[in-house]
């Protein structure tokens, strides 16, 4: 006679974890508890153990679902990739604040990585400095998003954002203390933010030259 089977589960873990990047893409980080995910999904809340141990598990899996990158973007080059992390985190807001100290050991993150790994080949520095370097670019796309974040929640242009920071330094150096920074404003020039793609080369030149 045939040993009973229980039910098999009513979702899959990618569906699962689908709909907990919906819920953080549409009220951040904070608002996705595993309570808030279940009724998204019209589940109990003890049926998602079924899938993920815990919430941080859910978040490294959110994480690397998301992190698929296109092959077809051709060979790996650092400023690709940068560019292609920072429209990442764009379209995902929670991401800059998910990812420190995360487990980024899937698929997605790991080919991200190979790739890193392959545009730092020619420069024969050893692994645990490329290591090294891609940690640090990607904290610096996810501290530049994180700024633009907070700057459209603010409702403040990049330009404006750069005006009001060039009138209060002005104002500070008008005391005399501080005369290297009074030279530098001294030197006029365009008052406008650089492009991503401008500080990016700049921060890739510093770490790989």
């Amino acid at each position: 006679m045939p040993v009973p089977r229980g039910r098999p589960p009513a979702r899959t873990r990618p569906q699962v974890v689908a709909a907990a990047i919906a819920v953080a893409d549409a009220e951040g980080l904070d608002a996705l508890t595993m309570r808030r995910l279940a009724a998204e999904l019209g589940a109990g809340p003890m049926s998602l153990y079924t899938y993920v141990r815990d919430k941080e598990e859910l978040v490294d899996l959110m994480v690397d679902q998301v992190s698929e990158f296109d092959p077809a973007e051709g060979e790996p080059d650092l400023l690709r990739l940068l560019v292609w992390q920072r429209d990442l985190m764009l379209r995902h807001p929670w991401l800059p604040a998910a990812l420190p100290n995360r487990r980024l050991d899937g698929p997605h993150m790991l080919g991200h990585l190979e790739r890193g790994l392959a545009a730092l080949e020619p420069t024969g520095l050893p692994g645990a400095v490329k290591l090294e370097i891609l940690a640090l670019l990607t904290g610096f796309v996810a501290g530049y998003v994180s700024n633009e974040l907070a700057q459209a929640r603010a409702g403040v242009t990049d330009s404006e954002r750069v005006q009001q920071h060039v009138a209060a330094l002005q104002e500070a150096v008008a005391s005399g203390a501080y005369p290297r920074l009074a030279a530098v404003l001294a030197e006029g020039g365009p008052v406008r933010p650089p492009a991503f793609e401008d500080v990016a080369r700049r921060m890739i030149a510093g770490l790989v030259g």
